[in-house]
């Protein structure tokens, strides 16, 4: 077999035997060795030029994290026989491979992935001349905040802080336990999530935790905190039902620093050993109200005991009884109370009114303010799940475009109605008051209580979807005769009157035929539901003739004879 010309070598022409010369090196690049006579791959090894370089490169040493960040464009040519660069191959961020250093932070591991945090929301310029909720007296570099959250803010054109992030801010970083009470869109979120991206540590998993009632808040949360920290390399997971357990165990398994999330989730992720408690140094409760309400209540304590006896505790919400808050204090250590809310619990900038009506026309009231008022964005709020859905239909069928969503809804469908609204292509919303709290969409100018809510506390929440961060509202509310009641006491609790707006455009229609006989049959199934009560005795059974022929000697078993519970109790049987 003949030799290769060294001159060719160096020239980089190929050698006379070229089918030989593409054997090796396609043995080369599959990292195998020739069967043949080892001289012919020494004599090419001892070769430079392009042959020695091509198998350099088409051999390449497996590089992992940093090493990755100083490879150069160049570096990653490879020659193929001809002078043509072709890139490199891009390793995926879930394998082995450690990808491009550029999306991953100073210890080495993944920013967040989180689409909202990728881009910056524009934000629209906040109208700070409100002496209601603004502070105009101090900055967001009066209050102890890192460089990278104040680059961030000044991007977000966030200018001067609320009175409650002036007020709330700086206890936080302090070290102290909080309890907040403030106006509902007065930038609650905001106030304890800037302090806790200042002092969570960059790369050290399940530092804090912050629960919220609802999976649209937690969710809602969750995307303000990346939002907030874009460049402080500081990731949240939110975790809350009705998505795959897989899939957020996969995400905790990555580790965060922050968790959101709900307690019923929070507390399987838990018991499936995908999520510790023992490292957490913050625990945050949003809406705290909500929170430490019966129903969580168990859920909150078992969570709180869990933790680190010395955390630092945060409690934020817009209404707090008495109750609550001597609950909340139990938990917590020497708190420091902060109230901006005085005087009336609803921003100012909500214009509230309310209209009489009639229960069977309450559709007809409500499809004349939509057509008449022509509001632009309009969130509806209903008592039963029932109604949201027939009164998304009603509308749907007489051409105003309307979408539903409460409890039983399936999360995607939730969080596909949630996007359509936060996006601007919903204009009329029905809801329950799942969503009451947790929904911060700007735009939302009006607000209607269809149903007016039996907890009057639910009353600020509802009407605080509107009138957000220095923006103007209107709240609406159906109010029947029999509720004057209930109007009074909402208007006792908010300290605030609500003036009456009438329509006389607005026709009401007749009494119905069947309404009295509704009526009756919902009294006698009010007065059936009270017998049933379990706080009202039964009447005594009446009493019998005893007689000798069903029990000899006329003895009546006063008890039944004791079960065998499975064979825990020996029987007399041998």
């Amino acid at each position: 077999m003949p030799e290769e010309n060294p001159d060719q070598a160096q020239t980089g022409q190929p050698a006379a035997d070229s089918t030989e010369a593409n054997k090796k090196k396609r043995r080369r690049r599959r990292g195998r060795k020739p069967t043949g006579d080892g001289s012919t791959s020494t004599e090419s090894q001892s070769n430079s030029g392009s042959d020695s370089e091509s198998s350099s490169d088409s051999l390449p040493k497996p590089r992992r994290g940093r090493d990755l960040a100083a490879t150069t464009d160049t570096d990653s040519v490879e020659s193929d026989g001809d002078s043509k660069p072709r890139k490199k191959s891009r390793r995926r961020r879930g394998g082995k491979g450690r990808g491009n250093d550029e999306s991953r932070s100073a210890d080495g591991r993944p920013e967040s992935t989180s689409e909202d945090a990728k881009v910056t929301r524009v934000r629209s310029a906040r109208d700070t001349s409100n002496a209601d909720i603004f502070d105009q007296n101090k900055s967001f570099a009066d209050l102890g905040l890192p460089t990278e959250l104040l680059e961030q803010l000044a991007a977000l054109k966030f200018t001067s802080p609320t009175h409650i992030q002036s007020q709330i801010i700086p206890p936080i970083i302090a070290g102290r336990d909080v309890i907040g009470q403030a106006k509902t869109g007065t930038g609650k979120t905001a106030a304890f999530g800037l302090p806790l991206l200042a002092e969570v540590t960059p790369g050290e998993d399940f530092q804090a935790l912050v629960l919220a009632p609802t999976r649209e808040l937690a969710i809602q949360i969750h995307k303000e905190l990346e939002e907030l920290g874009f460049k402080t390399h500081i990731r949240s997971i939110p975790v809350y039902g009705g998505q795959k357990i897989t899939t957020q165990a996969d995400k905790l398994n990555k580790g965060a620093e922050i968790i959101v999330g709900t307690p019923g989730r929070i507390m399987d992720m838990q018991r499936r050993g995908y999520l510790s408690f023992k490292n957490f140094k913050f625990v945050i409760l949003d809406e705290v109200d909500r929170m430490l309400d019966v129903g969580f209540r168990q859920d909150i304590k078992h969570i709180l005991s869990l933790c680190p006896k010395d955390r630092q505790t945060v409690f934020v919400s817009a209404t707090l009884s008495d109750e609550i808050e001597k609950l909340a204090r139990s938990y917590m250590k020497n708190p420091e109370k902060i109230v901006t809310s005085a005087g009336s619990l609803t921003a100012s900038l909500v214009k509230q009114f309310y209209l009489t009506v009639q229960p069977w026309d309450k559709k007809k009231l409500l499809r004349h303010l939509l057509t008449h008022e022509e509001p632009t964005l309009t969130l509806v709020f209903c008592r039963l799940k029932r109604v949201v859905d027939e009164l998304a239909r009603m509308l749907n069928g007489e051409g105003i475009e309307a979408h539903a969503i409460h409890a039983d809804l399936g999360q995607g469908k939730r969080n596909a109605v949630m996007e359509r609204l936060r996006s601007g292509k919903l204009s009329v919303l029905i809801a329950s008051d799942l969503a009451a709290r947790g929904i911060d969409v700007e735009n939302i100018t009006h607000v209607i209580n269809y149903d007016l809510p039996e907890d009057i506390e639910l009353y600020v929440h509802r009407i605080g979807r509107t009138a957000r961060a220095g923006a103007g509202g209107v709240a609406w509310s159906f109010v029947t005769p029999e509720q004057g009641p209930l109007l009074t006491a909402i208007e006792n609790h908010i300290n605030s009157e609500i003036p009456i707006q009438e329509y006389p455009d607005f026709e009401p229609g007749p009494v119905p035929e069947n309404y009295r006989e509704q009526q009756l049959a919902r009294e006698r199934q009010l007065e059936a539901a009270m017998q049933r009560s379990r706080y009202n005795s039964s009447e005594a059974p009446p009493k019998t003739e005893v007689t000798e022929n069903k029990f000899p000697g006329g003895v009546v078993p006063s008890k039944r004879p004791p079960k065998m519970l499975g064979g825990r109790i020996k029987s007399g049987r041998r």
